[in-house]
């Protein structure tokens, strides 16, 4: 990506009033948690792992922090081993206070906006099909970025070893992006 391009991606951001982006920080990974489990959606990950995550895939990551440099909102994702053109997106939480703004789109928007200097060119995430506001964020995503979108089952509810009914997780591969080819 050309400085002039993340200049235009940064230019169609809609953040809301006292939010900027930023880079995930390990000191970040208590606030990330803490939203994570305050979500109610979000199948919760020890805490150890989000210190690792702001560590270990800040640069596929995004925070969305207030006038005070505190996390509200955030994106975790990593480059997929075997696609290195695809970023698989592993969450999104925003805060309850931030909810209703947009704010989760304009995350995935800003991360997907810097990772494509990585060469990405399409993303993967895995959704429940009870959970209708992921399903709109990734879909409507799909449609600012003029991307298909493919949906299949990439695990079905009876791999999950907690028995408590685990929905299956549906993949959505969305891509390629702003119309780039696909490889």
């Amino acid at each position: 990506m050309t400085a002039a391009q993340a200049d235009l991606v940064r230019s169609e951001l809609d953040l809301p009033e006292g939010l900027t982006l930023d880079t995930p920080r390990v000191e970040d990974g208590a606030a990330i948690w803490r939203i994570a489990r305050d979500s109610k959606a979000l199948d919760l990950n020890s805490s150890y792992s989000y210190l690792l995550w702001c560590r270990d895939f800040a640069t596929t990551s995004v925070v969305a922090r207030d006038a005070d440099g505190g996390p509200v909102g955030f994106v975790t994702g990593y480059i997929r081993p075997e696609r290195p053109e695809t970023l698989v997106v592993w969450q999104v939480a925003v805060d309850h206070a931030w909810r209703g703004r947009g704010l989760a789109a304009t995350l995935l928007d800003g991360l997907t906006g810097r990772v494509a200097a990585l060469g990405v060119r399409g993303i993967e995430t895995t959704i429940t099909p009870d959970n209708t506001a992921s399903n709109r964020l990734f879909t409507s995503f799909a449609e600012r970025h003029g991307a298909p979108v493919e949906r299949e089952v990439l695990f079905h509810g009876g791999l999950f070893p907690d028995g408590d009914g685990h929905e299956p997780e549906v993949l959505y591969r969305i891509g390629p992006l702003g119309g780039a080819d696909r490889t």
